[in-house]
């Protein structure tokens, strides 16, 4: 058997946003909707990493931010007509202080806007059936609700939201040191959601459980925040993980390499040693949600380490 290459992460300098499209994935459509740029502490960001490691890999500005994005997914069912967005992130109702404080950019013309995104996938917000919420951190669901005349709104008016029901619990009960992380203007407006409101009661147990639709499942990581969900697309013996922050960027392959926010990094330990030898040996494609430089990546385990060893675009995806 051939041992596979590692890839060489270098991080390009910024250029153009990628002329993202609708691709074809079994029985669904896909397409990645940008909702913004981030900076967020280096040091925060790889826990005990010394900074003289992860700072290689990504190189930090000068408050010690390194560059992450907020990509969320669009996945439209050939089979059901339902369309579903995975995320939506921090969204709009930041004050001038704390945007400058997460570096919030949404590039030169906004195209990295929530709105401008669906735009260019030809979709209004009034049409998505389903919000897929991986979690319920500012920068996953801030694009939730916005203000309209003073007055916090719903974006998406017709859409079903679906959260991990013990992750609802954490948020809407968060302990001290998650409870900066679940913003009241967030939360608030999702938990009074009513029936619109759908709690998710899958177990990290349950394997290849269809949630939503056969071929559109989840897996459960409960490291970096108790309930994280994962949806997994599948294509015959095809797969697509969305790993939001399971792994934030790819330079989180190492096992130890955990970010100082998860609540519980031994649990995350353990489930990116399980994730990463089931996501080898069946050649999944791993789905970045806030890695700036990567679309999709496939790993390997090579001389005891896991690695990179094929990056593509979603577009390259397309079956």
């Amino acid at each position: 058997m051939n041992t596979p290459s590692p890839i060489d992460l270098h991080v390009p300098s910024a250029g153009a946003i990628q002329d993202h499209r609708w691709v074809r994935f079994g029985s669904f459509e896909l397409h990645w909707i940008e909702t913004g740029d981030i900076w967020l502490d280096g040091g925060a960001m790889f826990g005990i990493v010394p900074k003289a490691l992860w700072a290689r890999q990504l190189p930090p500005d000068d408050k010690n931010r390194i560059p992450m994005t907020m990509r969320c997914l669009l996945i439209r069912s050939l089979t059901t007509g339902r369309l579903y967005l995975v995320d939506n992130g921090a969204g709009n109702k930041f004050n001038k202080k704390m945007s400058s404080i997460y570096g919030l950019a949404y590039g030169a013309l906004g195209e990295k806007q929530l709105e401008s995104s669906l735009a260019h996938a030809g979709v209004q917000s009034s049409e998505i059936t389903d919000l897929i919420f991986t979690h319920l951190h500012f920068d996953h669901c801030g694009g939730t609700t916005d203000y309209v005349n003073g007055t916090l709104t719903h974006v998406f008016p017709n859409a079903r939201y679906h959260i991990h029901a013990d992750h609802f619990h954490t948020a809407t009960k968060p302990n001290p040191r998650e409870q900066a992380s679940f913003l009241p203007e967030n939360i608030g407006p999702i938990a009074a959601a009513g029936e619109r409101l759908s709690l998710v009661n899958v177990t990290s147990d349950d394997v290849n459980h269809p949630v939503y639709e056969p071929g559109l499942d989840v897996l459960v990581m409960n490291g970096h925040t108790l309930g994280q969900q994962l949806p997994k697309i599948s294509s015959r013996d095809k797969h697509l993980i969305f790993v939001a922050d399971l792994l934030p960027t790819a330079q989180h392959l190492p096992l130890v390499w955990i970010m100082g926010y998860d609540m519980f990094p031994t649990q995350t330990l353990k489930e990116k040693q399980a994730f990463l030898k089931q996501a080898a040996a069946e050649q999944w494609w791993l789905m970045m949600e806030h890695d700036r430089y990567h679309e999709c990546i496939q790993v390997g385990n090579i001389d005891g380490r896991w690695k990179v060893i094929a990056t593509s675009t979603l577009n390259d995806l397309a079956q």
